[in-house]
């Protein structure tokens, strides 16, 4: 029973972690890529509160999420 839980959230964290990624802006895209010293100016300091940062931000967490739930599935006490 723990075993099937585990893989459809699996499987759900895999689909939310990919629309994600795809939602996300190539490191070229915008200003942002093509300026150096970007993380000097305003933009650079406030990056992480815009849509792009909580996107990332929600990257990270699914990413964790993704590898703690593969690894659990992965153990041999589930079976």
């Amino acid at each position: 029973m723990l075993k099937t839980v585990l893989l459809i959230a699996l499987v759900a964290i895999s689909i939310i972690l990919t629309v994600i990624i795809l939602m996300q802006e190539g490191k070229s895209a915008g200003l942002g890529g093509t300026i150096e010293g970007v993380a000097d100016t305003y933009w650079g300091k406030i990056k992480g509160h815009s849509m792009e940062g909580r996107l990332k931000k929600a990257t990270r967490i699914m990413i964790l999420v993704f590898f703690v739930l593969s690894m659990l599935l992965s153990m041999s006490f589930l079976d």
